[in-house]
Order: structure tokens, then C-alpha cells, then sequence
């Protein structure tokens, strides 16, 4: 949700400009003044960025995050026309807002910590969904992602309590990640394993439904990887992915059971959490969920993607042709970027792919507000 205070000061600069650069020499010479408040000129702020930009000029191109050199690209304020020279001030205004926002976050030691989930996709909510939304639902959401929920260590830091520890465990803090994805108390009672397999349910019953579907089959899988800055984008369909190279797909996964590896594949006790494989086309997908903290969703994918390495060679060598896709969901509800690019990778695309990770992101949000509101009481297994 962007502030008010922003999109007044985008439109202050945008008058400001538009008075100032005006073609017309009557309403040049008019210097008409913007008023403002006492903290804040817009006359001084498109200055400001003015000079940002053409500061960015001599610098050049810079790299973005892990992208390489070249990978972002945006006009330059040396070859931009007079609207263009508008909008790229707008958009400098935007950026220095969004600047002072970050440190002030950066200043809050938890509530500044989303900015860590490097792994994990921004998540937008619209009105719709926040009206919609039962009251503690939206509290639970948006107090977790700030990690200001009244957890015994941030009682603790608050000063309304003495002791932070645990009162499962009785052996470290309760924080609030420790509560929702760190307790070995917990984990035996198997509120971890019950998440887990709510998230898994919603992803399996989806892909069930996709390997089912009649569709044209194609020999080969074909993707629009990206596009070169001479390029123009083909406006043809996403391929169909994995799922549509086959018709005899079947499909087993391990929920509320001991699921065995297919026999017919390669010999394992590894269970992966999905597996879809094609007799026919001796093909086979191997899908292994995990459900972590945000702030740990590129440690866990490191890990699941070498727990099965050996898996998958073996499987190979029988002469299987198969993928491994490692999918992580923030138990918050934040879905990793792996999730959204296996999901691409089997064919599940468009619209289709955008509401699946709305129903799973709804899925571990509530099991974890689940989790939190049980969070003292000890679970027997049988509800698991």
C-alpha cells in the first residue's frame, strides 16, 4: 500500500514541472509558487533529483541486486525527451521516498527483517481481500510479517514478563520463529508435519487435476526464456511444460501416509512429497515441499536441491529422464520464487498459477495462526 505522503509529493513536482517547462512564455514568467508544508519544497526536491539523475549519467550502468551488468535497463536522462525528463523526475521522487522508508525499517532490528526474504515473492493485497479478511486473519498477517505478535521474547524485550523461554520446550526463547518453525516440541507433536501437509494437499490436488486434463501433446518442451533488448516478444502462448509432453502420467503423493518410492523408477527410501512419472515416455518429476522460515527459504532449497541429487542421477542412469524441483512457502504465506517457477516448469500457467499460490499461501498462513493460537498447549498426534 503506497503512502499518501508519496503520491503528494509526486504530484506537487509533477505541477511544479509542468508550470516551469510550460511552453507557453506567459506561464513561465508567471513563477507561480507551489505551496507545501514547512518540512518539505517541491521546488527543492526536483532539484534534488535532477541532480540524482544526471549524477546517474556519469556513473552509468550499474548491477541490480545478483543481476549482471545490463540485465535492468532504464532511460537516461541525457537522451530523454521533455516528458520522459518529467516522468523520470516522478520516478526519482518515488525512489527517495521508498529510500527513507527502507532505512527507517532497516532501523527497526524485527520489524525491518522482511527485508532479508531475498527467496520469497512480494505479496500483494488488494481492498477486496483486506475487507474480506476475518479481523485477526489481517492482524495475524501483518503483526507476524513485523514480528510484533505478543510472543514470550518480545514480552520479554517489552518488559512485561521475566522469563522468554519456551514453555514447550523449556530449553530457548520463544520468538516468534521459534513458536512457528523451530520447536522440537512441536515438530514431535507434528503441528509442523500438519502445515505441511495442508500446504501439500492444495498443491497435489491442483496437480492431479492438470495431469488429468486432454490437451495436444508436443514432442518437446518449449519456453519463452527472456527477451533481447533488439527482440520483440512472439505473443504466442506459455508452453505446455512438463505435463504436456505425456497422457499416461500417474501420480502418488505422501500425505497422512507412508508413501513408497515407485519401484519402477529406481530403488530409494527417500520419499519425496509428489511424484508424477509417465511409463510411456519414461519421464518422472520429483516435488519435495518445505515449509520454512522466510528468512530461510534459500537455506532450505540449497538443502533439499543436495538431499536428492543422488536421486535423481540414479534415476537417470536407469533411463529415466527426470526433474527435481525443490518448492518452499513461507510459513507466513509468502511463496519462494522456486514455487513459482516449478509450477512454470509443469505447465501450470497464467491465471491458473497466480490463484494455486493464493490458495497456498492461504493455506500455511492460516495453519501458522493455527499454530500460534495453540502455541501453549500440547498437541496429540492423532490430530496430525
Amino acid at each position: 500500500m503506497k503512502a499518501l505522503t508519496e503520491e503528494y509529493k509526486v504530484t506537487k513536482t509533477r505541477q511544479v514541472m509542468t508550470l516551469r517547462d510550460s511552453k507557453d512564455a506567459k506561464v513561465r514568467g508567471a513563477k507561480v509558487k507551489i505551496r507545501t508544508g514547512r518540512k518539505w519544497k517541491a521546488e527543492e526536491a526536483v532539484k534534488e533529483a535532477e541532480t540524482r539523475l544526471k549524477h546517474s549519467v556519469i556513473v552509468g550502468v550499474t548491477a541490480v541486486g545478483r543481476q549482471g551488468f545490463g540485465m535492468t535497463t532504464k532511460p537516461r536522462w541525457d537522451t530523454a525527451n521533455e516528458k520522459g525528463r518529467r516522468e523520470l523526475v516522478q520516478q526519482e521522487i518515488r525512489q527517495m521516498e521508498e529510500e527513507s522508508r527502507n532505512v527507517k525499517a532497516v532501523g527497526m532490528k524485527q520489524q525491518g527483517s522482511w527485508l532479508n526474504w531475498q527467496g520469497a515473492r512480494s505479496r500483494a493485497l488488494t481492498w477486496s481481500e483486506i475487507w474480506s479478511m476475518e479481523g485477526y486473519r489481517l492482524s495475524f498477517l501483518l503483526r507476524s510479517v513485523y514480528d510484533v505478535l505478543p510472543s514470550p521474547s518480545n514480552l520479554y524485550t517489552w518488559g512485561l514478563i521475566e522469563d522468554p523461554t519456551c514453555t514447550l520446550c523449556k530449553d530457548k526463547p520463544a520468538s516468534l520463529q521459534h513458536v512457528l518453525s523451530a520447536c522440537p516440541v512441536a515438530l514431535k507433536d507434528g503441528r509442523y508435519t500438519w502445515r505441511h501437509d495442508s500446504v501439500l494437499k492444495t498443491i497435489a490436488a491442483k496437480l492431479d487435476t492438470t495431469r488429468r486434463k486432454k490437451r495436444k501433446m508436443q514432442k518437446n518442451i518449449t519456453f519463452v526464456n527472456f527477451v533481447r533488448a533488439v527482440e520483440k516478444k512472439d505473443n504466442q502462448a506459455e508452453g505446455l511444460g512438463i505435463l504436456g509432453t505425456a497422457s499416461d502420467w500417474q501420480m502418488t503423493a505422501d500425505i497422512h501416509q507412508r508413501m513408497s518410492f515407485p519401484a519402477e523408477i529406481a530403488a530409494t527410501s527417500l520419499r519425496p512429497d509428489i511424484v508424477i512419472w509417465s511409463q510411456g515416455t519414461r519421464q518422472a518429476v520429483l516435488l519435495e515441499l518445505t515449509v520454512p522460515w522466510e528468512d530461510r527459504i534459500e537455506e532450505a532449497y540449497e538443502r533439499k536441491m543436495a538431499k536428492y541429487q543422488q536421486l535423481v542421477e540414479d534415476c537417470k542412469q536407469r533411463g529415466w529422464r527426470t526433474w527435481y524441483l525443490a518448492i518452499e512457502v513461507g510459513c507466513r504465506g509468502f511463496a519462494g520464487q522456486s514455487m513459482w517457477r516449478a509450477l512454470r516448469t509443469l505447465g501450470v500457467v497464467g491465471a491458473e498459477r497466480k490463484k494455486l499460490i493464493t490458495e497456498v499461501c492461504r493455506e500455511a498462513e492460516v495453519a501458522s495462526q493455527w499454530i500460534w493460537r495453540k502455541r501453549d498447549e500440547v498437541w496429540k498426534s492423532t490430530k496430525c
